[in-house]
């Protein structure tokens, strides 16, 4: 029996695991703890894929596997914060029920808007499965980032008051703005660096480095406010990066 190859097949459904739990705190509107499992489940994504790759067992069954995790973990669980975000937004008791206002004056069908991420994750993680081009850069921004910035921002809000950015977490259009930007964005036709390093040399890396220096930098100085600034740097350094590589390639 060749145990190795389950190791990547258990880090998966440790994500899986992960995702769930978190999809349960955040209906109950625990962003804390929904957050710290979904950093948790991504963990498990990473090391997947590093798994399969150093004990050389990739297979299609991991793939499929790895897709079904993430859309539990960066699928399900961001369109819930969404919600609950577009809830707390609104000041309402809770969601309506499609059109019928079964909770009086204080319902809304408006939170259901944030259920679009979910949908764009799981769009993006078929397309992902399919498309070839993807397996050393990405193209649209893959849904752990898209799920670590969206559960980043009722933490901002519950641990830092003073932030510039509250005023944006409790503003509803600021939120469905940001529903409707990420949905796009994962499944935009826009190329975006992969953080894995094929050797280590700075020439073959710099706008890797670059990332993560800034990404330090930012992390000291802004702390939890860092998380959606990362997000947003590395999808603007692809963008750069993609400008630079056009502008070389005349």
């Amino acid at each position: 029996m060749n145990v190795k190859k389950y190791i990547p097949n258990l880090l998966t459904l440790g994500n899986l695991l992960c995702g769930t739990i978190a999809t349960i705190f955040a209906i109950k509107g625990d962003f804390f703890a929904t957050a710290i499992l979904v950093m948790l489940g991504i963990l498990f994504d990473f090391f997947d894929g590093f798994a399969a790759r150093m004990l050389k067992v990739q297979g299609e069954l991991g793939k499929q596997l790895d897709s079904l995790a993430d859309m539990v973990t960066s699928g399900v669980v961001p369109g819930i914060v969404m919600m609950q975000m577009l809830v707390n937004a609104l000041d309402i008791d809770a969601v309506g029920y499609f059109g019928v206002d079964e909770y009086g004056a204080t319902g809304s069908n408006l939170p259901y808007l944030g259920l679009l991420l979910t949908l764009g994750a799981g769009y993006r993680l078929a397309k992902f499965n399919i498309d070839e081009r993807q397996s050393d850069s990405f193209i649209g921004v893959p849904t752990p980032a898209m799920s670590l910035f969206v559960i980043s921002l009722p933490l901002i809000a519950q641990f830092d008051k003073e932030s510039f950015l509250i005023s944006f977490i409790e503003n509803q259009y600021f939120l469905i703005l940001i529903t409707v930007l990420f949905t796009y964005l994962m499944n935009a036709e826009i190329p975006l660096f992969s953080l894995k390093f094929k050797n280590f040399y700075f020439k073959d890396n710099v706008i890797k480095y670059v990332f993560l220096a800034l990404s330090i930098i930012l992390i000291i100085t802004l702390k939890i406010v860092a998380i959606p600034m990362i997000i947003l740097s590395y999808v603007v350094l692809s963008i750069v990066n993609n400008s630079d590589k056009k502008l070389s390639s005349k």
